[in-house]
C-alpha cells in the first residue's frame, strides 16, 4: 500500500541520469576544474584501434582516471611507468558515472617512481647474473607433471587448462594456488615457490608456469619484487613466466627460464600438441620401414656380389668330376674285364686239373697197385709173393695175392 509520505518522497527523488548531469554540469562549469594540469606516473595505458587513449594518473596515494581523444596531442609519451605533465578538464561519463580527466596536451616529465624502481632492480638483478641465458634451462621435451603458480579463480586458471587438456592430456596439471595481486601477493608467490621444491623433492615435477592476466604497472607489480625474483631464481624446476600481456615484462620475465607472452602461450610452450606427436610417429615409423627396406635391399646385394666373386674364385669343378667318372667307369670296365678273364683262367685250369686227376689216368688204362694196408705201392719191392695185392682201375678194384715177384735190375 502506497500512502501520501511515499508519493510526496518520489516526486522529491532524482533520477540517476539528472544526478549524473548536474554534477558533469557544476565540474565543468568549475573554472579549475576547466583549466587544469596534473603531473603523474602514467598507469594501465592502453590504446585500441579507435585511437584514444586510455590510463590513470597515479601518485603515491591517489589514482585519477584519464582518457585523451586520438586528436589530443603528445600521446606518443604514454606508456606504463613514464612521468608526465597532462592538462585538461574534469567531468563525469555518464554512462558510467565515472569521474575522468579528458586530457588535451600531454608532455614528458622524466620517470615515474614505479618505473624507475623497476629499472634500478633490474639493473642490480642483472648484474648479479640472474638474467644470465646461460644458467637458464632447457625445458622437458615431454612433461608429464606441470605445476602452476597463478590464482585459482579467474580465466588463467581456466585458459592454461583448456589448452593443454586439448593439446596434450597426457600431463598432470597441479595448481599451486597465490594471489597475484597487492600486498599478500609477493610472500604468497614466494611460498608458493617453496610448495613446489617441497612437492618436487617428494614427487619430482618436470616444469612450473608462474602466470596472471593482464593489469596496469602497479596490478603486476608483485611479479617485480626482488623476493619472487629470487624465488623463481632458485626453483628446482625450469619455470615459465607468463605475466600480463605480450606488452608487459616483470622482473619474473626475465628471470624465467622461458617467458611467454600470455598464459596460453605458455601452455603451449610446455608441452607438445599431440597431433605433432602422432605426425612425428607416423613419420618415425615410414623412416625406419624405409631404413629396414634399404639395408635389405644393401645387404642383398652385397651377398650377391659376395656369392658372385666367390663363384669367380672357385676352381673348375665340372671337367674333373667328368675325369673321375670316366676313371670310374673305366675301372669298372677293366674290373669286369679281369673277373671274366680270371673266370676263363680258373676254367681252364679246372680242365687242366680235371684232366690230370686220378680217375682219368686210371681210365687211360693205368692202374694202382695197394698194399694190405691200403695205401699206394710205389715199388714192387714193397711186395713179398703171398701178399695180398688190391689193383684200383678206373672203374673198380680187384683183390689178389702175389705169386711171384720180380725186381729189374738197376743196371
Amino acid at each position: 500500500m502506497t500512502t501520501a509520505d511515499d508519493r510526496d518522497t518520489r516526486k522529491t527523488a532524482y533520477t540517476v541520469s539528472a544526478v549524473a548531469e548536474y554534477l558533469k554540469a557544476s565540474l565543468e562549469s568549475d573554472p579549475r576544474l576547466a583549466d587544469l594540469t596534473v603531473i603523474g606516473e602514467v598507469s594501465g595505458y592502453r590504446k585500441p584501434s579507435s585511437g584514444h587513449h586510455y590510463f590513470a594518473l597515479r601518485d603515491e596515494q591517489s589514482v585519477l582516471r584519464c582518457v585523451m581523444f586520438r586528436f589530443g596531442r603528445g600521446g606518443d609519451f604514454l606508456s606504463d611507468g613514464s612521468q608526465v605533465i597532462c592538462h585538461g578538464n574534469i567531468s563525469i561519463y555518464p554512462a558510467r558515472g565515472d569521474l575522468q580527466f579528458y586530457v588535451d596536451q600531454v608532455d614528458p616529465d622524466g620517470v615515474g617512481a614505479l618505473q624507475k624502481a623497476f629499472e634500478e632492480m633490474q639493473q642490480r638483478l642483472r648484474a648479479e647474473g640472474l638474467f644470465e641465458s646461460g644458467r637458464k634451462r632447457q625445458l622437458p621435451d615431454l612433461p608429464a607433471r606441470i605445476a602452476v603458480i597463478t590464482s585459482p579463480t579467474g580465466a588463467v586458471i581456466q585458459d592454461i587448462q583448456n589448452v593443454l587438456t586439448r593439446r596434450y592430456p597426457l600431463a598432470e596439471i597441479i595448481l599451486i594456488p597465490t594471489s597475484v595481486q597487492g600486498e599478500r601477493a609477493a610472500p604468497e608467490i614466494v611460498q608458493a615457490f617453496r610448495a613446489l621444491n617441497a612437492l618436487n623433492s617428494v614427487d619430482p615435477v618436470d616444469v612450473a608456469i608462474v602466470a596472471r592476466g593482464g593489469g596496469s604497472l602497479e596490478d603486476l607489480w608483485s611479479f617485480n619484487e626482488e623476493i619472487v625474483a629470487r624465488a623463481i631464481f632458485t626453483c628446482a624446476v625450469p619455470v615459465i613466466s607468463a605475466i600480463g600481456h605480450e606488452t608487459d615484462t616483470t622482473i619474473a620475465d626475465l628471470v624465467a627460464d622461458v617467458r611467454a607472452p600470455t598464459p596460453s602461450a605458455a601452455a603451449e610452450i610446455v608441452a607438445p600438441d599431440r597431433r605433432d606427436l602422432a605426425d612425428d610417429v607416423a613419420g618415425y615409423a615410414n623412416r625406419i620401414d624405409e631404413i629396414i627396406g634399404r639395408s635389405m635391399r644393401d645387404h642383398r646385394s652385397r651377398f650377391e656380389l659376395a656369392v658372385d666373386r666367390m663363384n669367380q674364385k672357385l676352381p673348375d669343378t665340372a671337367s674333373p668330376r667328368q675325369r673321375v667318372d670316366d676313371l670310374l667307369l673305366r675301372a669298372s670296365l677293366a674290373g669286369q674285364r679281369l673277373v671274366e678273364s680270371s673266370k676263363l683262367r680258373l676254367a681252364t685250369v679246372e680242365a687242366s686239373l680235371s684232366a690230370l686227376g686220378p680217375t682219368k689216368i686210371l681210365g687211360r688204362g693205368y692202374a694202382i697197385a695197394r698194399l694190405a694196408n691200403g695205401k699206394a705201392a710205389t715199388s714192387a719191392s714193397q711186395f713179398a709173393a703171398g701178399d695180398k695185392l688190391g689193383i684200383t682201375f678206373g672203374d673198380g678194384q680187384v683183390n689178389t695175392r702175389v705169386e711171384d715177384v720180380e725186381l729189374r735190375s738197376n743196371r
